[in-house]
């Protein structure tokens, strides 16, 4: 499928010095399937569920480094990666599942009324999550800039991020709920494929907004 999956062509061990041409429908469709594989390797490396941050993280590096460069970062380089990523990876994924669990009970326990709380309430869970998605998405983000490694570091600076630019956590708050749109109501079956656009659309999101929008510091 494409660059990706060939041997010597795609997953180069160093960034090719090819003479730059105009891009055709034939790169277009290699891109495609590139970042199509990216997602179903992607959602393989994640089913053992402990694995999920490792390779969330893993192939935000590889997303990161072929929209900087053009190119795909080398097969060894990438395993070694991900193999580092797996035990802070872990944790990782721990604190997000127990994160999502919270605000599940909690939504489903104000739309019930097992708590007292009503539609305010609900709206105000539901735009805390929206936030707390927003700055795990800013999170992958800036753990794809740091080769995949440093989820600490990462979240410190998916924080300042939103701090200095409140629209970015809204912006990719936004890309992750239509992500979830397409998956879980829209297109199921093509989850795994379309893991690998989200990650894409994830820092051409960010990408865009730091380039347009300035820092509230002075």
């Amino acid at each position: 499928m494409g660059e990706l999956a060939r041997g010597g062509g795609g997953w180069p061990e160093e960034p090719g010095g090819s003479v730059a041409r105009r891009p055709d429908w034939r790169d277009t469709l290699r891109n495609a399937s590139d970042l199509a594989l990216v997602g179903i390797l992607t959602t393989v490396a994640a089913l053992p569920v402990l694995t999920a941050g490792a390779a969330v993280a893993t192939a935000s590096a590889a997303v990161h480094h072929w929209s900087e460069h053009e190119s795909w970062p080398g097969v060894r380089p990438v395993l070694r990666g991900f193999v580092r990523a797996l035990l802070p990876g872990a944790v990782a994924t721990l604190v997000a599942a127990t994160t999502t669990a919270l605000f599940t009970v909690n939504l489903l326990a104000l739309h019930r009324g097992i708590v007292p709380g009503g539609a305010a309430l609900i709206v105000v869970t539901a735009l805390l999550a929206a936030a707390v998605a927003g700055l795990a998405g800013l999170t992958v983000v800036r753990l794809g800039r740091q080769d995949g490694q440093g989820w600490r570091e990462a979240v410190r600076q998916a924080g300042r991020m939103a701090v200095a630019r409140p629209v970015l956590p809204l912006a990719v708050a936004g890309v992750l709920a239509l992500v979830a749109v397409l998956c879980g109501l829209v297109l199921p079956l093509i989850t795994p494929i379309l893991a690998g656009y989200a990650l894409l659309a994830l820092h051409a999101t960010v990408r865009r907004i730091e380039r347009a929008v300035p820092t509230t510091r002075g």
